[in-house]
């Protein structure tokens, strides 16, 4: 194995999975006989603070490098979350997901280096620039798309420049900083790596320009080469690619799949079925590839063996993931790591049990890239 595998945590407690069409625990509802909360401790509550813990301990003792903090209307805030959570791991690395037009550069330096300081140089980037839409109002930002990536090119400069001089100045269009630098004891901490997250011509220019990993949901593989290509033509270094993915694997394909066939049952019951994502280029690219089209059949949305394009039909977030038994999904990752993939952020729900069981059973089959 030899990508870096991260695992997705709960930031917004335990949404209901279709298939079991119950709420779970966390922030979402109270524990209850027959959900999937475990039991608390008498006279104590498990909320979801102790669950997202929960979660990092499973998935370091699992085999994954880290996790991916998301950061929505919904959700804990990642920064204070990454701080709280570091002392129930060792090496755990978290990607914190952000989006710069909500942070001031030099604010977002001091506190990503003094989490880095906290934690022994274990914090991750997650640059998001924002979908638009209702959800990007939510945060007050009316900046236009092209000019959230244009911003987010100059938070990155900026961030880095406070960082690596003792005295920073800068003049920009969103920015303007004069004397920048880190507090002397901070300095010298290593700077994050960064995950660059975006589908729009303006979003792959900027990750050429930034970013370390160029961070894409799950596509059909070829479409998928094809916008690492273009990743690499506008890039200023040479960049790698990760991908995110869920994953739904049990010991058969038949299970697996029975697993889809009970959600799929449900989905009447999901909360905005169909589910706008604003400007997202990402979401609106999966509608190209076959993705939560018009039907009754869910196998209609099995784009490439194992490879599914009905996940939003059974929770939020991308439309793609894989589907299918313990080797079948350890070989389609592998194929990927093929394609140029150095590392994915992986999630299933409930995020507890199924890190469990692809840290125990996917995982340990991975090979790695054969050439």
């Amino acid at each position: 194995m030899s990508a870096d595998i991260y695992w997705r945590i709960a930031m917004e407690g335990e949404s209901s999975a279709l298939r079991y069409r119950t709420a779970t625990r966390g922030g979402f509802a109270p524990h209850k006989a027959g959900n999937l909360a475990p039991s608390p401790r008498a006279g104590e509550e498990f909320g979801s603070a102790d669950y997202m813990a929960e979660v990092v301990r499973a998935t370091e003792a699992s085999g994954f490098v880290g996790g991916l903090m998301p950061s929505f209307p919904q959700t804990d805030d990642p920064w204070a979350a990454a701080s709280m959570l570091a002392p129930a791991s060792q090496g755990y690395r978290f990607m914190i997901a952000f989006q710069p037009g909500f942070l001031h550069p030099v604010q977002a330096a001091r506190m990503s280096a003094t989490l880095q300081a906290a934690t022994g140089g274990r914090v991750v980037y997650n640059i998001i620039s924002g979908g638009g839409g209702p959800q990007q109002l939510w945060w007050g930002d009316k900046v236009a798309h092209d000019d959230r990536y244009a911003r987010t090119s100059e938070f990155l400069d900026v961030l880095r420049g406070v960082w690596t001089t003792p005295s920073f100045d800068y003049h920009g269009r969103f920015y303007q900083v004069e004397g920048g630098h880190l507090p002397e004891r901070l300095r010298g901490q290593p700077f994050p790596e960064i995950f660059f997250s975006g589908s729009s011509p303006a979003a792959i220019d900027a990750a050429g320009r930034h970013a370390d990993y160029y961070l894409s949901w799950l596509e059909p593989f070829g479409p998928l080469a094809e916008k690492f290509a273009a990743v690499r033509a506008h890039a200023t270094r040479a960049p790698k690619f990760a991908v995110r993915v869920d994953v739904l694997a049990r010991e058969t394909e038949e299970e697996a799949w029975d697993e889809v066939r009970r959600g799929w049952s449900y989905r009447a019951y999901a909360n905005g079925e169909a589910r706008a994502a604003g400007e997202s280029v990402g979401w609106q690219r999966s509608r190209q590839f076959g993705a939560g089209g018009p039907t009754d059949d869910y196998r209609d949305l099995e784009v490439a063996p194992n490879v599914w394009g009905g996940f939003d039909q059974l929770r939020p977030g991308p439309a793609f993931g894989l589907v299918g038994d313990y080797h079948q999904v350890a070989e389609r990752l592998d194929e990927l790591m093929n394609l140029g993939v150095d590392s994915f952020i992986l999630a299933g729900v409930p995020h507890l049990e199924e890190a469990r069981r692809v840290g125990s059973r996917v995982l340990p089959l991975l090979k790695g890239r054969t050439s």
